[in-house]
């Protein structure tokens, strides 16, 4: 490929996880000659999607969950003007300029996810993926879940494998930087850098962009949520790879912002692990110490797959960006709690409280204090590890704990610390449902399409289980729109 080629193509998707695939292999079947730009090696192509159990807020194969559309609602945007939100309940074409851009999550695209979810698992079941209610990592729920059975990366063999049999080109190692305009100020084509920073240039009638989030990117993840970013990281390897030039390119060229740019969705990571979304679901049934070894937060207001996104994005404001569930040998009573830790380190162990807080680098007197408080707050109750239990402390005691407090005071302690890992950002541009990027007028600009993480959805709490499906339905939704451009 030499420096300054131009390369011809009916469509170019530009990202490898799953929105990217599903926009290439629905425009593939079509008969488009379409190239795919990814900036990972062969051995890494996949981006969040690869790497992601790829739970889908499902009841079964072919209907999403009950609270599906009411989760959304609950989360779609901050003290939205009520005169606004009642324009959105007309016809999409009825709405106004600033309705069409405004930053909430646009029924529009929830309704459509919620209709083509259903059809998009069964055309991915055409290309061999099978899906099962399987065991999560949560012990407690309160929605149901379906997952491709080899999660994620079940998804991207599949449908990589489905392009290369249909002719896709890919080029592996390959940044999109810039996109083209024509006079008319429609997208025609981008410019890309691959392999020692050769510049690649790609002509072709519809671009789709699928290239994730900014979570790889720590200039654009001070810029957007503050110093506190220094102390975030992926909760996986492919999100390195998500440097946000998708969101940027766009907004260069007139698209109007979505999504909350100063909110991530946060997991609960272990610091000391390399591993695959290293997570540590269980601190609802033990109590979080901060730096100065205080607790700071109800551990269990609900069942954890509710909260922990709130609890962990609280993490990130204490001291360093870091907290320590501790536990006793009480949480043996939990049936297969190890299914809720999913790093590969062992916790950190002591026959006492205060040889755990030495080796957890915590002040001993500050810990044991906590711990006593605590204790004292604890009330004799009924203990359910399997359900929303409101076995809670005592009236007065602060911060509370609503469900499962009990004593944390038999031996052997132990512990896991406990970082917010970023699993993806929530800020990206603004589409419509047929996956249209819009200009900041509402109107959509020829020849752009984007799908998956760089799409602007989710506001507040992240409607779990949703991420995957909402990139497969858009990415499929995407590449069907732009064939009308090639």
């Amino acid at each position: 490929m030499a420096a300054g080629a131009i390369e011809q193509f009916d469509l170019v998707v530009v990202g490898c996880g799953v929105a990217g695939l599903s926009a290439a292999v629905t425009a593939l079947e079509e008969g488009a000659r379409v190239a795919i730009l990814e900036r990972s090696g062969v051995e890494d192509r996949g981006g969040q999607t690869r790497w992601t159990e790829a739970a889908m807020r499902m009841k079964s194969e072919h209907e999403v969950s009950d609270d599906f559309e009411h989760h959304f609602a609950e989360n779609s945007g901050h003290y939205l003007d009520p005169e606004l939100i009642s324009e959105a309940a007309g016809d999409y074409e009825n709405w106004s300029s600033i309705v069409k851009v405004l930053n909430f999550t646009d029924p529009e695209l929830i309704s459509t996810l919620s209709e083509r979810a259903g059809p998009t698992l069964q055309w991915l079941k055409s290309h061999g993926v099978r899906f099962d209610f399987q065991p999560g990592y949560f012990i407690t729920t309160c929605t149901t879940r379906l997952s491709p059975i080899g999660g994620g990366l079940a998804i991207v063999e599949a449908l990589a494998a489905a392009a290369e049999k249909k002719g896709a080109h890919f080029f592996y190692k390959t940044t999109a930087r810039k996109l083209l305009q024509d006079e008319s100020g429609a997208v025609n084509g981008l410019e890309a850098v691959g392999p020692g920073n050769r510049v690649v240039r790609f002509q072709a009638p519809a671009v789709v962009l699928a290239s994730g989030g900014f979570e790889g990117n720590s200039e654009m993840l001070t810029h957007y949520l503050g110093t506190d970013a220094r102390y975030l990281r992926p909760v996986a390897r492919g999100g390195y790879y998500n440097k946000g030039e998708g969101i940027r390119m766009a907004l260069a060229v007139g698209a109007a912002p979505a999504g909350d740019y100063g909110q991530i969705h946060a997991e609960p990571l272990d610091p000391r692990s390399g591993a695959p979304e290293p997570i540590v679901l269980v601190f609802n049934y033990g109590i979080l110490v901060n730096r100065n070894a205080v607790r700071f937060i109800n551990e269990a207001p609900s069942t954890v797959d509710a909260t922990y996104e709130s609890i962990t994005r609280r993490i990130l404001k204490e001291p360093e960006g870091i907290a320590w569930a501790i536990f006793d040998a009480r949480i043996d009573d939990v049936p297969n709690w190890k299914r809720s830790v999913r790093s590969d380190q062992p916790p950190v162990s002591a026959s006492t409280l205060s040889d755990l807080a030495g080796k957890l680098g915590l002040d001993a007197a500050s810990l044991q204090s906590t711990v006593d408080t605590y204790n004292a707050a604890c009330r004799e109750g009924h203990f359910d590890p399997l359900a929303v239990d409101g076995l809670a402390t005592a009236p007065g005691y602060l911060p509370a704990k609503s469900n499962w407090a009990r004593p944390i005071d038999r031996a052997p302690y132990f512990a896991y610390p406990i970082i917010c890992g970023n699993c993806f950002t929530f800020g990206g541009i603004k589409v419509n449902a047929r996956s249209q990027v819009v200009n900041a007028d509402g109107d959509p600009i020829p020849g752009l399409y984007a799908a998956g993480e760089m799409t602007g959805l989710y506001y507040g709490t992240y409607t779990g289980a949703t991420s995957v499906l909402r990139g497969a339905v858009y990415g499929r939704i995407a590449g069907r729109s732009a064939l009308g451009r090639a």
